[in-house]
């Protein structure tokens, strides 16, 4: 019983972030279930994020498609390119011995934390849509952005979506917003990728997962909300969250040093 309230409410502590900042809360998700629920194998917590991942993607990229956001043909060739990778990465992760896992983990974390505290450049207005035309020149880019965003996504069982937002932006020059709604796509995807191959092995609790999304769906509404109040110092949250971020891979990566 105890484990299921903790698990909630580090899914709903999640929510919150992705619906406060927009994104970036599912990399506290595998240290959450670790430290905060007591989840005691490495492998079992990075399974069971990755379907909370999926879940969390999916129901962001409906509102997105709904707003015209989503570009569907570049979003397709950068996930299934991303698939490919996904399930070699989820792969090679689960050969990984947990304890090692865990601190490239934490190393992921501060180096998420370091991105995040850039600042952001201005959108490429110079958008390259996947057309007859454009496919020999763009198809090309977007795979190997998309299979090795992948292969990263799938090893540490996370959305991806700091990679796959840089990946779109690069491969067709999509503008900003409509990367963000087209990488949900490969998001979802690589999620459900990483999610199958470790349920292949038994490593997701599901009973965990349940509860991590029901508390996921109430912190997002929550964060929303204040989202709204708070939307000129979006920019003020971004560095709160990086500096916690970080914070949790130190600790991560000091802990597996020290012990």
């Amino acid at each position: 019983m105890i484990h299921d309230i903790l698990a909630a409410g580090s899914g709903t502590l999640v929510g919150f972030v992705l619906g406060l900042i927009g994104g970036g809360g599912s990399i506290l998700a595998v240290p959450l279930l670790i430290y905060g629920v007591g989840v005691q194998s490495t492998h079992v917590a990075i399974g069971t994020s990755a379907v909370a991942v999926a879940l969390s993607a999916l129901s962001s990229l409906v509102v997105h498609a709904r707003a015209g956001n989503v570009h569907w043909p570049c979003a397709l060739v950068f996930a299934a390119c991303g698939i490919v990778g996904a399930s070699l990465g989820s792969t090679i992760g689960k050969s990984f011995d947990g304890q090692r896992l865990l601190f490239l983990f934490g190393l992921l974390m501060i180096a998420i934390a370091l991105l995040t505290l850039r600042k952001p450049k201005g959108e490429i207005k110079e958008f390259v849509p996947l057309t007859k035309e454009s496919v020999a020149a763009v198809a090309p880019r977007l795979a190997a952005f998309g299979g090795g965003a992948g292969l990263f996504a799938g090893f540490f069982g996370i959305g991806g979506g700091f990679l796959v937002v840089p990946g779109l932006t690069a491969g067709a020059r999509m503008p900003l917003l409509a990367a963000i709604g087209s990488s949900l796509v490969s998001v979802f995807a690589f999620g459900l990728t990483t999610a199958t191959n470790y349920a292949l092995s038994g490593l997701i609790d599901w009973r965990l997962v349940a509860m991590f999304v029901l508390g996921g769906i109430a912190g997002s509404l929550f964060g929303g909300q204040i989202a709204a109040r708070l939307a000129r110092q979006k920019r003020t949250l971004s560095i709160v969250f990086a500096v916690i971020v970080a914070g949790v891979g130190i600790y991560i990566v000091v802990r597996g040093l020290f012990g």
